[in-house]
């Protein structure tokens, strides 16, 4: 069955960050130990409940997606396997599906966002300007419609507590040079094509995602952290898209539509979740899973 973890605890090892869903420990030779939580944040809020299974589901659909892509873009795992790493006494039964150890890279300071659908914050953002991070879209598109074309959206990287603003691809350069930035773009809309072709021979939309990407000391880039999982992307169903309205998805976006419903300001504390909403958060990643990886969930 799976396992449930809120918050990890890893003795003997130096936590450097505790994330929104993961916790970052360091590891000697450059690398890293990476623990999906079963933490949700929505609206940037990390909400009290944990979704039992969810940090292993999500670190085993990265990992899916990390293989399938390789060829396209390198990324951050190491291949050793996170029991040889782990301090005595820790049960190896609670991290080994959830945990990763990865190449220490230099984080790019910016969400490289990919979108080949009008919605979320870019639904809102093109009904106020017509446009995309600057990009000019046609007039007349309607909510959850497929663009012309898959176009690169990037915003800020907010800390925890705060929201990402999208920003143009010049604010970009500015932050982190031309040449990176391009290096950036190509590498985002090459994955997502990839892997919305995959996703749609399976009957599953990816709308839009979100990478993180960094670089090694030679300034090589790597995509890292997660990929392609329902934290970082919105995934629909085939069968029940329509344009027009926000489909029914496979990813959080189930808790985000309950907690619209509710009388909270999106800032912390987050509200607690009702069991049906927990339950049928985790039912939703688990069938994502599944469809995708073909990963069966006990």
């Amino acid at each position: 069955m799976p396992t449930t973890l809120l918050q990890s605890e890893l003795p003997g090892l130096e936590l450097l960050h505790r994330g929104k869903v993961r916790d970052v420990y360091a590891l000697p030779g450059d690398r890293l130990l990476i623990v999906a939580s079963d933490r949700l944040s929505a609206f940037d809020v990390v909400l009290p409940d944990p979704i039992p299974g969810k940090g292993e589901m999500l670190t085993q659909i990265s990992n899916f997606w990390f293989g399938k892509t390789a060829h396209l873009v390198p990324n951050h795992l190491t291949g050793t396997p996170v029991s040889e790493v782990l301090p005595a006494g820790v049960d190896p039964g609670l991290y080994e599906k959830r945990a990763v150890v990865v190449k220490r890279l230099k984080a790019v300071p910016i969400e490289a966002i990919a979108r080949g659908y009008l919605i979320g914050s870019g639904w809102k953002d093109y009904q106020a300007t017509g446009s995309l991070c600057g990009i000019r879209l046609p007039a007349g598109l309607q909510q959850a419609q497929q663009l012309p074309e898959p176009i690169f959206t990037p915003s800020t990287k907010a800390p925890k507590g705060s929201h990402d603003e999208n920003i143009g691809f010049g604010q970009v350069v500015d932050e982190i040079g031309e040449d990176l930035a391009e290096r950036v773009r190509e590498a985002t809309l090459a994955i997502y094509r990839f892997a919305a072709a995959f996703a749609a021979e399976r009957g599953i939309i990816i709308a839009d995602t979100k990478f993180e990407f960094g670089t090694d000391a030679n300034g090589k880039l790597y995509v890292m952290d997660e990929m392609l999982t329902p934290d970082s992307s919105r995934f629909w169903p085939a069968d029940q898209y329509q344009v027009g309205i926000s489909p029914p998805s496979y990813d959080k976006q189930f808790v985000r539509d309950y907690l619209e419903t509710l009388d909270w300001d999106k800032r912390a504390p987050g509200p607690k979740l009702p069991r049906e909403v927990i339950e049928g958060t985790a039912a939703k990643y688990a069938e994502a899973l599944g469809k995708l990886a073909g990963i069966a969930i006990p």
